[in-house]
């Protein structure tokens, strides 16, 4: 009996339900005393910690599923924090079950229902959770595009889904946020887009202004990658977002990298969130303007933008 309470324990963080230890063979009375004696710390109703002073995020977000019963899944930033999207998963552990359940309400939980619940869980992650895919959906509802973009280019860039799995997603969700973008979105994550300042350059300054179509991340003279790669005009441009190049010892890496492109005759120009998303005409006609001197023979076109200030 205590070795079988034991691996029930050990799978499950040190928690045991009530209906678990009686099921194993405790009696009432040796739970009471458990509890009233320090040993075992009731968390919720019927759900116990055997191990005092564990207290981590994700034994607590177990601990909740625990209490909410089968069926159910931990959903939206509890999920996405698990799945590697969201740095934090915030203060409150989220759950979701399916309609036909009214489970009871408990301090730090926010309970959901869905008629999805079921179809969207993903049974082998433990503890259970909505699916990445969805996950990423869900997070980006009601979200700007921007943010939006975020999350699809970390899934996708980071591995832990594919393109090809979040359109399938995306078609069951027929009222997700900004849907029609988020499709078109996919196919340039595809490509290799790993992030909303590098959409917003390639859709706002190279698209929209009728720049040559760049190579998307590819491996350059170090083994690392370029986020756009003009091979005709020996021209880069990196989009310097607000991750990845923040901070001193970054600034560094960067300018090493640059200098060793300019020994093969490539010239790396950067531009940054503000140059993509607030000027991104004024960007267009300065980069235009670049690959005239270094040999491009096409011709920039002014956008759909009041004001745009490209000439043909």
């Amino acid at each position: 009996m205590a070795r079988t309470l034991q691996t029930v324990t050990r799978a499950q963080w040190g928690l045991v339900t009530r209906r678990q230890a009686l099921e194993l063979g405790l009696s009432d009375a040796a739970l009471r005393w458990r509890v009233t004696s320090g040993r075992w710390r009731r968390v919720h109703p019927g759900v116990f910690q055997t191990l005092p002073g564990r207290d981590d995020w994700q034994t607590t977000a177990l601990a909740g599923l625990l209490h909410v019963g089968i069926p159910a899944a931990l959903c939206g930033p509890s999920a996405g924090y698990l799945w590697g999207l969201v740095p934090a998963p915030g203060p409150l552990v989220h759950i979701v079950v399916p309609t036909s359940r009214r489970p009871d309400p408990a301090p730090g939980l926010v309970i959901s229902r869905s008629r999805f619940a079921l179809d969207r869980t993903d049974e082998r992650a433990w503890p259970h959770r909505i699916g990445v895919d969805h996950t990423v959906f869900d997070l980006a509802q009601g979200q700007p595009l921007d943010r939006a973009v975020a999350l699809v280019a970390k899934a996708v860039q980071s591995r832990r889904t594919t393109v090809r799995n979040l359109r399938s997603a995306l078609e069951l969700r027929p009222n997700q946020t900004l849907r029609t973008l988020l499709l078109e979105v996919l196919d340039d994550v595809s490509t290799g887009i790993e992030s909303a300042a590098e959409l917003r350059y390639l859709r706002d300054v190279e698209r929209s202004h009728g720049l040559p179509r760049a190579e998307h991340q590819r491996p350059g003279l170090d083994r690392t990658v370029c986020d756009n790669d003009y091979e005709p005009v020996r021209m880069k441009v990196e989009v310097d977002g607000r991750l990845g190049h923040a901070g001193w010892s970054h600034q560094q890496r960067d300018g090493r990298r640059d200098r060793r492109h300019a020994t093969g005759g490539w010239l790396t120009i950067r531009v940054f969130w503000t140059d993509v998303a607030g000027s991104p005409c004024e960007t267009a006609s300065d980069l235009a303007a670049i690959m005239a001197s270094r040999g491009w023979r096409g011709t920039p076109r002014p956008c759909r933008r009041r004001g745009c200030g490209v000439s043909a």
